[in-house]
């Protein structure tokens, strides 16, 4: 509690300035992550997955516009990383940085709930925030390649897929388990602790060889995420849906499995598809099981509610009716 104390009196310039650095750092480590697996569309290097864009949305839904400085920054030092600073890069940071933003209007706009109890939530998530905002990193990103001649015209549609659908799962897979993560109290139930063991050791042992198999089995991940989803919502679904993008990915970029002696762009196709079916499902799954079990609970209440005000209002009428009776005998 003296800590909590001591930090809310700290100056408000010095908590921004803090505030800027840790997303900026979140961002940054996001992207380095994100570099681990990487594939090549028509000579381009993309991500199948990009974190750090997930990580920017939940920042912004959580922590309000003030962080837009700490996710340009980190913008910037992921692009630096890469290459030395050039107008093109700039461009690169601006269109990172305004994708995000824009997704954060459209999901206020339409009363989002970082909780994502409702489907809406979900719904608004995937269409608004990830598919619909994603399109200006993807558009600016992919633009000004072409435009500094580091990427020819004829490439521009296959290269801008790839990249807006890394930049879209990143929204899907990401930003919920963030979101999950700040909504979550602490200590969890342990009443459920066993189940929960034994899903994590079933995902934990089976995913890897399915996503490597080269019989194309992917689909058998979905019995899981379904099981994680009915029982667990969005704490079981997003993980297993995360697990099971992350082992699929680092099968493609090895080519191994059913990628294998595939070319890139059908690579990338078959795992944008899976990963995109994956978090969908885990998401607006998760959103109707957690919206019918508050509707229910809300139904209860009002149910008990009721009860409790019959009984008082049955109540009220013996009492009225005692001292007639008795003024009769």
């Amino acid at each position: 509690m003296a800590a909590v104390v001591g930090i809310a009196g700290w100056p408000r310039p010095l908590v921004r300035v803090m505030e800027t650095l840790l997303v900026a750092g979140c961002y940054y480590a996001a992207g380095r992550l994100g570099l681990l697996r990487h594939l090549v569309v028509e000579g381009a290097v993309v991500s199948p997955m990009w974190p750090p864009t997930g990580v920017a949305v939940a920042c912004l839904l959580i922590l309000g516009p003030r962080c837009v400085p700490g996710i340009a920054l980190g913008a910037l030092l992921v692009v630096v990383s890469l290459s030395p600073l050039q107008p093109s890069a700039l461009g690169i940071v601006a269109g990172n940085t305004a994708a995000p933003v824009c997704a954060y209007l459209l999901l206020r706009a339409v009363g989002f709930r970082t909780d994502l109890s409702r489907l809406r939530d979900g719904l608004s998530l995937v269409f608004l925030g990830a598919l619909t905002a994603m399109l200006i990193s993807a558009g600016v990103g992919v633009g000004m390649a072409v435009l500094t001649g580091d990427l020819a015209s004829d490439r521009f549609w296959p290269v801008w897929l790839a990249w807006w659908a890394g930049d879209a799962m990143g929204v899907v897979l990401v930003t919920p388990l963030i979101l999950l993560l700040y909504e979550a109290r602490w200590p969890p139930s342990r009443a459920r602790w066993p189940e929960a063991a034994a899903l994590v050791l079933v995902v934990g042992a089976a995913v890897p060889p399915i996503t490597q198999s080269p019989a194309g089995l992917q689909f058998l991940v979905f019995p899981l995420l379904i099981w994680a989803a009915l029982r667990f919502q969005l704490a079981g679904s997003l993980p297993c849906a995360l697990f099971a993008s992350v082992t699929a990915t680092v099968a493609a970029t090895d080519r191994s499995g059913s990628f294998a002696r595939l070319t890139d762009i059908e690579v990338m196709t078959k795992l944008q598809a899976f990963n995109g079916v994956m978090g969908l499902t885990a998401l607006l799954l998760s959103a109707v099981i957690t919206e019918q079990r508050n509707t229910r609970r809300s139904v209860e209440r009002a149910c008990q509610e009721l009860v409790e005000a019959l009984q008082h209002l049955s109540a009220g009428e013996s009492a009225r009716k005692r001292p007639f009776e008795e003024g009769e005998h």
